[in-house]
């Protein structure tokens, strides 16, 4: 290690691993787990249940850690061939492979227990929420449609928020996990398009790598007016109110502004897309859900 390098202090093990799985983006799964954790009190006796939506909150953050942690695990030596994910964690050595795995063996066992907490539905579903996680950072290397294994993954998010609360399936909460694995799904295609030459070069499959920058841009417009009805028909399905239909309304805005700033041949806005956009879509329609189940009786 030069004299340079070892001058620059090296983030804490706790600093590095919140860095590694990027944990502010919990903003953009945890909104929809809300959602349908609490339409699913309001059905059952119209109160907030405060310590079973934190276990909500427990078993979301824990899940979607465990998988951030496996996806840069897996990843790690595809990530140090690319300038774009060169300089993450496990590639710069501010973490190391086994202080990873460390971390996400926690955040599994975390997510395990909170989900044993809620009830023996949730328990037994478990392992089958953990699957797509760890498939999916292999898509890239078989299938041209890696974002359909992230979609499934992170479909399962509302259907888990309501099953914590009626230990019942619901179709409902199905509709709901379609749209947002939808969603997810059409902006990561976006996202995808800043490595298509790094991905052809190295050989990491995708849809813009596959069949080029348009047609990802077409697919994720397509993925966000398929949520865009799903939304509609989850509405339809629970009865929602004027609150609800208006967070559509501000939805279906946000995805008009987010596909006017990326075009097939201006890439520039990308991560005002990715980050901004998305985390506000999944606030703002939180936020109408929440008044519109206030408004029509839920108790706090």
């Amino acid at each position: 290690m030069s004299s340079a390098s070892a001058a620059i202090p090296q983030p804490g093990r706790t600093k590095a691993f919140l860095r590694l799985v990027m944990i502010e983006h919990s903003v953009f799964a945890l909104p929809f787990a809300y959602i349908a954790a609490l339409t699913a009190m309001f059905q059952w006796d119209k109160n907030i249940h405060w310590g079973r939506l934190l276990l909500v909150t427990v078993c979301m953050v824990g899940l979607r850690t465990f998988a951030m942690a496996v996806n840069r695990i897996i990843d790690r030596e595809i990530d140090a061939r690319n300038p774009r994910t060169a300089q993450r964690e496990l590639v710069t050595g501010a973490m190391s492979v086994k202080h990873a795995w460390t971390g996400a063996l926690i955040a599994l066992a975390v997510f395990l227990g909170a989900a044993a907490l809620l009830n023996p539905l949730c328990l037994a579903l478990a392992p089958i929420a953990v699957i797509p996680m760890v498939v999916y950072p292999y898509g890239k290397r078989f299938t041209n449609f890696p974002q359909a294994i992230l979609g499934l993954a992170q479909a399962m998010g509302p259907v888990g928020g309501w099953l914590a609360i009626s230990g019942e399936w619901s179709w409902d909460a199905v509709i709901l996990g379609l749209a947002v694995g939808i969603w997810i799904g059409g902006f990561d295609l976006i996202y995808a398009c800043q490595d298509v030459e790094t991905d052809r070069e190295i050989g990491v499959m995708s849809v813009p790598a596959r069949f080029g920058i348009p047609s990802a841009i077409w697919g994720a417009r397509v993925c966000h007016a398929l949520t865009t009805v799903l939304f509609i028909w989850y509405a339809l399905a629970t009865g929602a109110g004027a609150f609800f239909w208006l967070g559509l309304l501000i939805v279906a805005a946000a995805f008009l502004y987010e596909h006017s700033i990326v075009r097939p041949h201006d890439l520039s806005r990308v991560n005002r897309a990715f980050f901004s956009v998305n985390g506000f879509i999944g606030i703002a329609l939180f936020v109408c859900a929440l008044l519109d189940l206030l408004v029509r009786g839920l108790t706090v």
